[in-house]
């Protein structure tokens, strides 16, 4: 006598029905979103990287790409004059789960205007730690 091993998981419908699937269950899906401002330095990271590789000649073409202003384009490139450690910090921010997002992306963009990188870390912390 042989004995016959299928994974599979069960799963509902959107019309309510439970249905059988083969193969291991999907990981769950961690509740929350992620931070306005985490999605903000993730793009500058990623314009950056377009403008380096010639993908796009200037913030104005980046602009138009992404439907905002120029000067809402210079805003979040601004972000990458943050010190590194800020911005590790703010692209392992963890997920807001409810309410608004505890970091505000107007105050993090003030930041990152002043040129000395202690004193954006001194502002850092007494701001969001």
């Amino acid at each position: 006598m042989s004995t016959l091993v299928l994974d599979f998981h069960c799963r509902t419908s959107d019309k309510g029905r439970i249905r059988m699937k083969r193969g291991k269950a999907p990981a769950p899906v961690e509740a929350g979103s992620m931070p306005r401002i985490t999605r903000l330095m993730a793009l500058a990271i990623r314009f950056d990287r377009l403008l380096r590789d010639g993908g796009v000649k200037d913030y104005a073409e980046l602009a138009r790409l992404g439907h905002v202003t120029r000067a809402r384009m210079s805003q979040i490139m601004g972000l990458l004059n943050l010190a590194p450690d800020i911005q590790e910090e703010i692209l392992f921010l963890p997920k807001t789960v409810k309410g608004r997002d505890p970091i505000s992306a107007r105050e993090v963009i003030q930041i990152a205007t002043l040129e000395d990188w202690r004193e954006q870390r001194r502002k850092w912390k007494t701001s969001f730690l």
